[in-house]
């Protein structure tokens, strides 16, 4: 996209010239008589329009001290930046890129920044190709070159409705204004845009640059960003650039109490709940929605980008800087079928039909560990309360099996599968607790218990635990739950010294005990228990108490070993007798 004062003048000359050549004065004729432009800003209009590449030149093949111009068409200029784009920007560029932004802002300026500017320069570049678009078929229809480019401006031709002035190029040509403009953008596109408002009324330009260093930070920010279109860069490619920055300053957050579920971990719940086309996902806790955006990937990976459409995702989140994350990251993941609400899950459940609560087919979170304030008294005051928390309240110190107990009312009775990332304390604690595991397990909705390696988690060493309920638990698994012991199928982390993660092999290895356990189990790994012996342990659901993985035994070879022995008795009797020599000359000294 070109300014509007130069993207005039180059309609007056394409409309004169089209693809005709010209020179320097009859550009100067054409331009003084449309808009009264002098000779200086013709020639400052040509010295422009050449250097974005919307004008050839040549020598004047009849006077060879003058040059001839040619007008570069619209088409062919789209055509150029597709090709430019797909030659240029790979993955690894990407990714460069935010690794050059990440190492600007360290940790003295908010993330969130590095992750907006992203999601307004693909917004920005996708406005300019969806523009293109609508203007050539404008043309085709037999609008003029004025009414197509009027029309082509339509909100109707646009994912989203922006200001042609304040896309990301009229903005940054303006380094002085960059905070005033884009909040003056954030404005306009929440009141546009009315489902993107958590988006931009959570980025702040104006409060963030009232620090000089900062100021300097976004002017280099913006440039860096616009040194590559996002035209039509992969939705895989872009949100996993996304992700990149998630993970990329997970530690850093975490110590500030946000968590990061690392992908792996996500990829092995979502594998085991297995969601199919036509199904309903739900994430009460979506986060930055990690859990969604695999179901969807999982889908189409499993059945086809076009089943994955069908895919229905909804989510809930108590933040509001969280939720508009979680709505930019689908976006940039080109993920439209999904409804993202805010509001607190355990009090105030946003999804409802009839008299009480929505039931989806499948329902995955990872909730706060240990989240406290949620005992009793305050459950009591939710929606729905009645429905959602039948087997008892969680103690006030732990909401744990609250949010495990809300995902349960919250999963169909036909087809409802759930699975949730837990605190391993939760397995085997009494009192309330306690209370809980035994109805759940005397209605038979528990399917599996997984224990999870250490150190996985950003947050936090302890090793956690996924629980898979099932409202329809098949008829083998009934009356019995499986328990997976996975502490050891871990690999070390490639980036972070001291955490571990799941490795591809390790998740096939968990997904398919899951799936095809034997009725004997695999030694040392995972084993069907019933709910008898559960009862007798008190529905202690620790899984170190039915598996524990088997410690490698050494073969020795008693042979070898005794040689081995004996020569090493023959050198010590060598070297005492050495010792002793020595001995006797020092006394004869």
């Amino acid at each position: 996209m070109l300014p509007n004062w130069l993207e005039n003048r180059y309609d007056i000359l394409r409309k004169a010239y089209h693809d005709s050549s010209f020179r320097f004065e009859d550009a100067v004729k054409t331009l003084k008589e449309k808009l009264h432009d002098d000779k200086g800003q013709v020639n400052v209009v040509l010295s422009e329009l050449r250097k974005e590449g919307w004008l050839k030149t040549e020598f004047d093949p009849k006077d060879a001290r003058k040059k001839i111009y040619t007008l570069t068409s619209r088409e062919e200029i789209l055509s150029q930046i597709l090709t430019i784009e797909k030659k240029t920007l790979s993955r690894g560029d990407l990714e460069g890129i935010l690794k050059k932004a990440a190492d600007l802002i360290r940790t003295r300026v908010d993330y969130t920044f590095i992750l907006f500017l992203l999601f307004y320069k693909r917004v920005s570049d996708k406005w300019d190709i969806e523009y293109e678009s609508a203007y050539n078929e404008a043309l085709k229809d037999g609008l003029s070159e004025t009414e197509a480019k009027e029309e082509a401006k339509s909100p109707a031709y646009h994912s989203f409705d922006i200001p042609e002035d304040l896309l990301w190029e009229h903005i940054r040509k303006d380094p002085t204004k960059l905070a005033e403009n884009f909040s003056k953008a954030m404005k306009l596109m929440a009141e546009r845009n009315p489902e993107l408002r958590d988006v931009f009324e959570n980025v702040d330009f104006v409060q963030f640059t009232t620090n000089r260093e900062n100021e300097e930070i976004l002017r280099q920010l913006v440039e860096l960003f616009s040194a590559s279109p996002l035209h039509h860069v992969s939705p895989d490619i872009l949100g996993d650039a996304y992700e990149w920055i998630l993970k990329y300053f997970a530690p850093q957050k975490a110590k500030e109490g946000e968590v990061y579920t690392p992908r792996e971990v996500i990829r092995l719940i979502v594998e085991m709940l297995d969601p199919k086309p036509g199904e309903a996902v739900y994430d009460p806790a979506i986060g930055s929605s990690g859990m969604l955006i695999s179901a969807y990937q999982h889908v189409g990976n499993v059945y086809g980008r076009d089943k994955a459409d069908k895919l229905f995702l909804f989510g809930q989140e108590a933040n509001h800087k969280t939720l508009a994350l979680s709505e930019m990251n689908l976006y940039i993941h080109d993920i439209r079928n999904a409804k993202l609400l805010l509001g607190d899950s355990l009090l105030y459940p946003k999804f409802k039909e009839s008299d009480g609560i929505k039931t989806f087919d499948v329902v995955i979170a990872n909730p706060p560990w240990n989240q406290d304030g949620y005992g009793e008294e305050v459950l009591r005051k939710g929606e729905f309360w009645k429905e959602r928390f039948r087997y008892g309240f969680s103690p006030n110190q732990s909401a744990d099996w609250a949010w495990a107990e809300h995902m349960l009312a919250s999963a169909k009775d036909d087809t409802g599968r759930v699975g949730v990332v837990i605190d391993n304390g939760c397995l085997f604690r009494g009192g309330k607790e306690r209370a809980i595991r035994a109805g759940v397990i005397s209605d038979n909705l528990l399917e599996a218990v997984i224990l999870l390696p250490e150190k996985l988690f950003y947050n936090t060493g302890a090793p956690g635990a996924i629980l898979i309920l099932n409202k329809k638990k098949q008829a083998k698994r009934k009356g019995k739950i499986l328990f997976i012991n996975a502490s050891d199928a871990f690999e070390q982390h490639p980036e972070i010294r001291k955490l571990n993660r799941l490795g591809d092999e390790h998740i096939k290895k968990i997904v398919g005990a899951y799936h095809h356990t034997p009725l004997q189990g695999i030694d040392g790994f995972c084993k069907i228990v019933s709910h008898d012996q559960i009862k007798e342990n008190d529905y202690n659901l620790n899984v170190t108490l039915y598996v524990f993985p088997e410690e490698e035994v050494e073969q020795i070879d008693i042979e070898k070993e005794w040689q081995e022995g004996t020569k090493i008795e023959k050198e010590l009797q060598d070297i005492e007798k050495k010792i002793e020599s020595y001995l006797g000359e020092l006394k004869e000294n």
